[in-house]
């Protein structure tokens, strides 16, 4: 069984990309399934991180995860949503990082915050990137399909993480890879993430 407090640095740092990479596209899913995980004894969290396995935030990630998996699927509302979460996504996987290295240096600590915080925003920015090139679709299936694909990918990825740190890391980082890539095509598209959700809030 995984421990975050005995494995080694390579192995930490790989399991933090892979869940870094999944709280960038649901946060609240990465909570929930790291929270269900550890309280049925499958992951051992570190002290900081302890309160996920609470019932109280396992239900409260559980509810919010909820709420996104419909908002997330609604158009022009989901515009909204996802340039609020481009707050909650970034920061969530920076204090997620830094809670799980507390047993290291300081610097070590900040260094994982940042490389989670990076990593989350490349996965945020990847799925903003590839909804802009599906909404102006007229049919809601691909969007659909698309968020729905996101949700399994963020949960399936929280619990490989858990399992095979490495394998786990591996798809993240190639992910990443793609998304720095398209970074010119990432980057119009949160900025047009945020010139849309400014018109409907407007509206």
């Amino acid at each position: 069984m995984l421990n975050f407090l005995q494995i080694p640095l390579p192995e930490l740092f790989a399991l933090l990309a892979a869940i870094a990479f999944a709280a960038g596209l649901n946060v609240y899913a990465t909570v929930a399934a790291l929270g269900l995980l550890a309280r049925f004894g499958h992951v051992p969290l570190p002290p900081a991180l302890q309160l996920l396995e609470t019932w109280p935030l396992i239900a409260a990630s559980t509810i919010l995860f909820a709420i996104e998996f419909f908002a997330d699927k609604i158009p022009a509302f989901d515009l909204i949503w996802s340039a609020l979460h481009t707050f909650v996504r970034v920061p969530a996987a920076a204090l997620l990082a830094y809670g799980a290295t507390r047993q290291l240096t300081p610097a070590q600590q900040l260094l994982a915050a940042a490389l989670g915080a990076a990593i989350a925003l490349a996965a945020h920015g990847g799925k903003t990137a590839l909804r802009a090139a599906v909404t102006p679709s007229p049919e809601p299936f691909s969007n659909v399909t698309l968020s729905l694909a996101e949700d399994a990918l963020a949960i399936s990825l929280t619990y490989l993480a858990t399992r095979h740190p490495y394998a786990a890391a591996t798809i993240a980082l190639a992910l990443v890879a793609v998304i720095i890539l398209l970074a010119r095509f990432v980057i119009r598209a949160l900025k047009a993430l945020f010139r849309g959700a400014e018109k409907e809030l407007a509206g």
